[in-house]
């Protein structure tokens, strides 16, 4: 590490010299450097101001930075642990201005003094792209640089309207470019300003009056210079109004390297006032190019349909022609089979075969019927046989029981008592009379005897006797 004369660190050396001066002993190089970095950690925290020069970090396995600061006469070591560099939200590189505070240190190992930086700031220039990184980050956040919201912009447009100085040269390169490019294209030019306290305003205006003229795009540009000077276009209100301009945006401000937030919101983004109205009015030639190319591939495409779609039609003829054919073919064969059918020859045929087919019946039916009674007969015979005997059979054990049932009857009949000479009398109504007693004289009464009966008349009526 290269330092310049340092009081503080004078002071210190001193006092440790003096502290083993008396002992005359002499220290081993561990205690030297212990009794450093003592001393050097007793030093407050300190701010320090300078330029980055050397960065190199963060490192692949441990994530620290290591790197120097210098100013005109002198440059110290820096480390930056990785937490406290991840907690930065900023990339450091060479040449940025920036406030390290934090305190020196002294690695043991190696004897050597470095600062371990607690906390960086941007100073000069390094602030205000500081202040410019956040106003992007708080932008982007609301959705103001999406790629979805930025509008399309037609490949030519027709009528352009230009929002810048009109005292510097960036008008007439946007004119010389736009009349060498393609003379078609109407321009509406207007003035503001692009650089001061107050431009930002200016231009918002511009804006609101190039809108209102309703061109299809509008090219905000302005010629290089330095940071501070592109600084109108990092201005939050005016990027704003760029985002919700009524008509597509698109930037050229500065040169390649500059990027503003103007061209982060803007709805296409070129990196030269030039290449911006490039972008707009694609030159004749090229038109007439890109027309006569299309005119080609229209022709070809179209000759290559006209060819396929020919083709398509001579198959489809083809098998149409050939489904014809074939159609026709079967309709004269069918028609053929049709045509040898003996009922289109001969129609009465049709009469004289039924004809035939009927008395063939009728021959059939005559000489089955004989045989169908034969058998009917036959058949009868055995089955009256069959039905005389199971007939018998099932009569058999009936007889045998109406036979004594008969003898029963026959023993118990009035007409066997009266067979042995008994005679039994009824009057006019049938009724069988016992008694002498219900009869009167020239009553009539019917005798039935044990063969044959007679009727009578009742002349005369004795009373039952007593006597034995």
């Amino acid at each position: 590490m290269a330092m310049g004369s340092n009081p503080l660190a004078s002071a210190r050396i001193m006092e440790i010299d003096e502290v083993r001066e008396p002992s005359h002993a002499p220290m081993s190089v561990s205690e030297a450097v212990g009794a450093a970095k003592a001393q050097v950690g007793a030093m407050p925290v300190l701010a320090v101001a300078g330029e980055v020069t050397g960065f190199r970090g963060p490192n692949a396995r441990s994530g620290h930075c290591y790197f120097q600061v210098k100013d005109d006469s002198s440059a110290m070591d820096v480390i930056i642990w990785r937490n406290t560099y991840a907690s930065l939200g900023m990339q450091l590189r060479d040449g940025m201005a920036v406030v390290l505070k934090g305190k020196f240190d002294v690695y043991v190992g190696t004897g050597r003094l470095s600062f371990i930086a607690r906390g960086v700031e941007l100073a000069g220039e390094g602030l205000l792209r500081q202040q410019v990184a956040a106003l992007a980050r708080k932008l982007e956040a609301e959705g103001l640089m999406a790629p979805e919201r930025k509008r399309r912009i037609p490949r030519f447009c027709v009528r352009v309207a230009v929002v810048t100085s009109l005292s510097g040269s960036v008008i007439d390169d946007v004119k010389r470019t736009l009349k060498r490019r393609n003379p078609l294209v109407e321009l509406d030019v207007v003035g503001c300003a692009v650089q001061g306290p107050g431009a930002p305003v200016t231009i918002m205006r511009a804006l609101e009056v190039a809108a209102q003229a309703r061109p299809e795009a509008i090219l905000l540009v302005r010629g290089g210079g330095s940071f501070e000077d592109l600084m109108t276009f990092n201005d939050e209100a005016l990027a704003r109004a760029v985002a919700s301009c009524p008509v597509p945006v698109i930037t050229g401000i500065g040169h390649e390297p500059d990027t503003s937030i103007c061209d982060m919101v803007s709805d296409r983004r070129c990196s030269t006032p030039t290449a911006a109205a490039e972008s707009v009015a694609p030159a004749i030639d090229e038109m007439v190019a890109a027309i006569e190319g299309r005119r080609l591939r229209m022709g070809a495409a179209m000759g290559a349909l006209v060819s396929d779609r020919n083709q398509t039609m001579l198959a489809l003829d083809a098998r149409a022609r050939q489904a014809m054919v074939t159609r026709v073919s079967h309709e004269r064969t069918l028609l053929d089979s049709l045509a040898r059918r003996r009922c289109l020859e001969d129609p009465m045929s049709l009469v004289e075969d039924r004809a035939t087919q009927l008395m063939q019946s009728e021959q059939r039916l005559h000489d089955s019927v004989p045989r169908i009674l034969d058998r009917a007969v036959h058949d009868l015979s055995a089955q009256a046989v069959r039905m005389r005997t199971v007939g018998e059979g099932l009569l058999r054990p009936h007889e045998a029981v109406l036979g004594r049932a008969a003898a029963s009857l026959e023993a118990l009949s009035p007409l066997a008592v009266l067979s042995r000479g008994y005679a039994m009398v009824r009057d006019a109504e049938g009724h069988v009379l016992c008694n002498a007693a219900d009869l009167e004289v020239g009553q009539d009464v019917s005798v039935l005897l044990g063969r044959g009966g007679f009727e009578a008349t009742v002349t005369a009526c004795k009373e039952e006797s007593t006597e034995g």
